[in-house]
C-alpha cells in the first residue's frame, strides 16, 4: 500500500461512526511499532510530526514513514500537527506530507480565520487537506483558576469559521487537555460536541486524548470525533521502560537491548487506542472502495513551488512512479 489523503481517510471515518488515531512520532521506532499494531489489527492510522519534532528529526523523518508506508497493508497518512505558520506549512507540503494542521488559534477570531483561508488556499492547489484550530484546547501547565487555558468552541463562530474558510478538519475545544493530566482536570462535554456536530455535519478532531476516561472518548466518537490525537499517552510508557532499563540494568547499554521492552510498553498503548477508536478491522473499508481509494505518489518539490506560487493548473503535478 501507498500513503492515502488524510482527508480520505477521516471522511469514512466520520461516515461509519469511528476514530481515525493520529500518533506523534518521536522518532523511527514510533514509527515501526505503530505500523506494526496497525497491521495486526487492521487499522488505517495517521502518522503525525510535531514541528518541534519536526525540527530536531529534519524532512528524513517524513521520507521515512512515506517509505515505510509503501510496504504496509493498511491504510497510512502523514500530518503536520500543530503547524506554528505559513512556514511550517510549506515545509511539509514540500516533503509531501499529504495532511496538514495550521494552528493559529491563539489569534484573534480574524486573524485566525485569515491564516487558515491563506493555508487552506495555498494547499488546496496541491491535494493536500488542512485542519484547524477553534477555541482552545487546555494546556497541563495553565492554571486551573484559569480553567486550564480552555476556551471552548462556539457552534455559531464554528460555522462561520468553517464556511469562509474551506478548511477541511476542525480541531474543536470540548474539555480536553493537552499533555498529562492532573487529577480530575478532564472534563469532556458531550453536549457541546453535539451542538457542534448538528451545526457542522463534518469530521471534528479531538485533540489532548491522552489520559482521557475511556468512556468518554467512546462517546465523543460516537458524536462526531473522527479523528484522535494520541502524544502523550504513547510516549510515557516508552520513556519509562528504557529508564527502568537504565536504572535495573546499567549495562544493558546496546539500543537493541534498551528498546525492546520500551517497544512492547508502546504497542500495548496504541493497541489499547485503536480497539477504542473502534478502527480496527476497518482497512477493509478503505480497500472495498475502489473508486474513491487513490494512492499519492511521488512528485518533485519544484513542480509544488510552481503549482503554488506560480498558480499553474494541478496538471502539473504530474506523479513520478
Amino acid at each position: 500500500m501507498v500513503l492515502v489523503s488524510a482527508k480520505y481517510l477521516v471522511d469514512k471515518a466520520y461516515e461509519n461512526h469511528f476514530a481515525v488515531g493520529a500518533f506523534n512520532v518521536g522518532n523511527s521506532e514510533f514509527v515501526k511499532n505503530i505500523l506494526s499494531v496497525a497491521e495486526e489489527l487492521r487499522s488505517p492510522v495517521i502518522l503525525q510530526v510535531h514541528p518541534f519534532e519536526y525540527d530536531l528529526m529534519g524532512s528524513d523523518i517524513v521520507r521515512y514513514i512515506r517509505e515505510m508506508a509503501m510496504t504496509a497493508n493498511v491504510p497510512v497518512a502523514v500530518h503536520l500537527d500543530h503547524g506554528r505558520d505559513i512556514n511550517d506549512v510549506m515545509r511539509a507540503i514540500r516533503d509531501q506530507m499529504n495532511s496538514v494542521m495550521i494552528d493559529t488559534s491563539g489569534l484573534s477570531f480574524d486573524d485566525n480565520l485569515a491564516a487558515v483561508k491563506q493555508t487552506v488556499d495555498l494547499a488546496h492547489r496541491v491535494g493536500v487537506a488542512v485542519e484547524a484550530e477553534l477555541g482552545s484546547i487546555g494546556n497541563r501547565n495553565a492554571s486551573a483558576a484559569n480553567n486550564m487555558g480552555r476556551v471552548y468552541t462556539d457552534p455559531d463562530s464554528a460555522k462561520e469559521f468553517v464556511d469562509a474558510t474551506g478548511v477541511d478538519d476542525l480541531a474543536v475545544a470540548i474539555g480536553t487537555v493537552h499533555g498529562p493530566y492532573p487529577s480530575g482536570d478532564n472534563d469532556i462535554k458531550i453536549d457541546r460536541l453535539d451542538a457542534l456536530n448538528d451545526k457542522l455535519k463534518m469530521p471534528l478532531v479531538l485533540h489532548g486524548g491522552s489520559n482521557n476516561p475511556e468512556q468518554k472518548i467512546r462517546e465523543a466518537v460516537a458524536h462526531g470525533i473522527a479523528k484522535v490525537n494520541i502524544s502523550t499517552d504513547i510516549k510515557m510508557p516508552f520513556y519509562h521502560a528504557i529508564k527502568d532499563t537504565v536504572i535495573n540494568r546499567p549495562n544493558d547499554y546496546e539500543p537493541w537491548m534498551m528498546t525492546p521492552e520500551a517497544d512492547e510498553a508502546q504497542k500495548k498503548v496504541v493497541r489499547e487506542k485503536m480497539l477504542l477508536f473502534s478502527s480496527d478491522g476497518k482497512a477493509d473499508l478503505y480497500f472495498a472502495d475502489s473508486v474513491n481509494l487513490k494512492p499519492l505518489y511521488p512528485y518533485s518539490t519544484d513542480i509544488v513551488d510552481k503549482i503554488i506560487y506560480d498558480q499553474q493548473p494541478d496538471e502539473t503535478l504530474v506523479t513520478q512512479k
